[in-house]
C-alpha cells in the first residue's frame, strides 16, 4: 500500500481552478461519449434485419456485429490502454472519440461484410480504450469530494444508450436506413470531439516511474473484491436480461419484451439518479443495498414471475439495483487503484465484458436443460458469491477512513 496514492489527490491540478462545482458541460461531453459508445455497441440490435438484407447474408450472420464489438472490447482494454499509459489525457479521449467516427463511418459506407466486421472490432477496441478513460477522466477533472457524482454523470450516456438506444436505432434505420444510422453516429461524435476540445480539461499521462505493473495493481487491497463482485453481479444480471424473453412466457409477456425492458430502464435511470446523489457520502451502503434489491428482484421473480401484474414492479427493483452498480464499483476502484485509475479501469472493462460471455453461455445450458423455471434460483446462488465480494470491499473501503 506504501506506493499508492489516494485518488482524491490525483484530481488536484494545478491547471484547474478550486472551486466546489462540477464541470457540468465538461461531464456532458463524456457523458456523450459514452453514449455514443454503447449506442454502437448495441445498435445492430435494433437493425438486424436491414443489415443482413443490406450485406446480403442471413440474421445470425448480422448478429456478428454486435459479437465483434465485444471481441474487441475484451481483447484491447488491458493491453492498449496499458500501452497508452504516457499518453496526455485528453489527445487520448479525442483519438478515441475521432476513432468512433472513422469506424462509423466506414460501417455507414461499407457494402462488404467481413469489411464492416472489421469496422466493428475496431469501434469495440476504441469502446474498450474509452470505459477504462472515462471514470478516472471525470474524476480528475471535478472536486475530489464530488467525484462519485462526477462519474455517475459521465455513465449517464451509457445508462440512456442502454434504456432507449436499440428504440433509437430501430428509429433511426427507418428515416435514414441502417447505413445513414451509422452515419448520424460518425456525425455526432464530430460534434462530441470539438465540445471536448472545448471544455474538457487535458492532464499529462503518467512516466514510466508512475506505472504499477498489472500484478502490482492486482494485489492492492481492495481491487479483487470489487473485480469479483462485477464479476457476479454482471453475470447474474445478463443471465437474465439476455434471455428476458424466454424467462417472460410464463406470465404472458414475452410479446411485450420492448415495454418490460423500457421499463427495466427507467428503474436503472432511477437508479444512477439516487446512487448520483449520494456515492459520494454512503459508497458502502450503496453498493450492499444494489447486490440486496437485486437479490429481492429475484426471489419475487422466482415466486411471482408468472403473474403479469408482479413483473413490472419486481423488473422496477431490478432496475433500482443494477442502474447505479457500474458509479458503485467505479467509484470504490478509483479510491483504491489511485493514479493507475485507467489500468484498473481496463481490467474492470475486461471483468464486465467476461461476465457477459459467461452468462450467455451458462443461460444457453440452463435453457436447454432444466429451462427457465432455474434461471432465479441460480442467479440466487451466485448472487450469494457477490454478496461476499460487496462484504470483502466494504471491509477494505473501511480500513481506508
Amino acid at each position: 500500500m506504501g506506493s499508492t496514492v489516494h485518488f482524491n489527490e490525483c484530481n488536484s491540478d494545478p491547471a484547474l481552478p478550486p472551486t466546489d462545482k462540477l464541470p457540468i458541460s465538461g461531464l456532458l461531453a463524456l457523458a456523450t461519449a459514452a453514449f455514443i459508445a454503447l449506442l454502437t455497441e448495441v445498435m445492430p440490435a435494433g437493425l438486424l434485419s436491414s443489415i443482413a438484407s443490406g450485406l446480403r447474408v442471413s440474421d445470425s450472420f448480422a448478429g456478428q456485429f454486435i459479437t465483434a464489438y465485444a471481441a474487441g472490447a475484451f481483447l484491447a482494454a488491458i493491453p492498449v490502454t496499458s500501452l497508452t499509459q504516457g499518453v496526455r489525457r485528453r489527445s487520448l479521449l479525442l483519438v478515441t472519440i475521432a476513432g468512433f467516427a472513422t469506424v462509423n463511418a466506414a460501417t455507414a459506407l461499407s457494402s462488404h461484410y467481413l469489411l464492416s466486421i472489421v469496422a466493428r472490432f475496431l469501434a469495440g477496441v476504441f469502446g474498450g480504450l474509452l470505459w477504462s478513460l472515462l471514470a478516472g477522466y471525470a474524476a480528475r477533472m471535478s472536486p475530489a469530494h464530488l467525484s462519485g457524482r462526477a462519474i455517475a454523470i459521465a455513465a449517464s450516456g451509457a445508462t440512456i444508450a442502454v434504456v432507449f438506444g436499440v428504440p433509437l436505432s430501430t428509429l433511426l434505420g427507418s428515416l435514414v436506413g441502417w447505413q445513414g444510422a451509422f452515419g448520424v453516429m460518425s456525425a455526432l461524435s464530430l460534434v462530441v470531439i470539438g465540445w471536448v476540445i472545448a471544455v474538457v480539461p487535458d492532464f499529462p499521462g503518467q512516466s514510466k516511474a508512475e506505472r504499477q505493473s498489472l500484478v502490482a495493481l492486482f494485489n492492492i487491497q481492495g481491487i479483487r473484491p470489487i473485480l469479483f463482485l462485477v464479476f457476479t453481479f454482471i453475470l447474474s444480471h445478463n443471465t437474465l436480461y439476455i434471455y428476458i424473453e424466454p424467462l417472460l412466457r410464463p406470465s404472458g409477456l414475452s410479446g411485450s419484451v420492448g415495454i418490460v425492458l423500457f421499463t427495466f430502464g427507467l428503474g436503472s435511470l432511477a437508479g444512477l439518479w439516487l446512487v448520483g446523489m449520494l456515492v459520494d457520502r454512503r459508497l458502502e451502503l450503496l453498493a450492499l443495498a444494489s447486490v440486496l434489491f437485486f437479490t429481492l428482484a429475484v426471489l419475487l421473480l422466482a415466486l411471482c414471475g408468472n403473474i403479469p401484474s408482479a413483473v413490472y414492479p419486481t423488473v422496477i427493483v431490478w432496475g433500482l439495483a443494477v442502474g447505479g452498480f457500474a458509479t458503485i464499483t467505479q467509484a470504490a476502484l478509483a479510491r483504491f487503484a489511485g493514479s493507475a485509475v485507467d489500468v484498473a479501469q481496463a481490467m474492470y472493462t475486461t471483468g464486465w465484458n467476461t461476465a457477459v460471455a459467461v452468462a450467455g453461455m451458462l443461460g444457453g445450458v440452463l435453457l436447454d436443460g432444466p429451462g427457465t423455471i432455474v434461471f432465479p434460483w441460480v442467479v440466487a446462488v451466485v448472487l450469494v458469491l457477490a454478496l461476499a465480494g460487496v462484504l470483502s470491499m466494504n471491509r477494505a473501503l473501511h480500513r481506508r477512513i
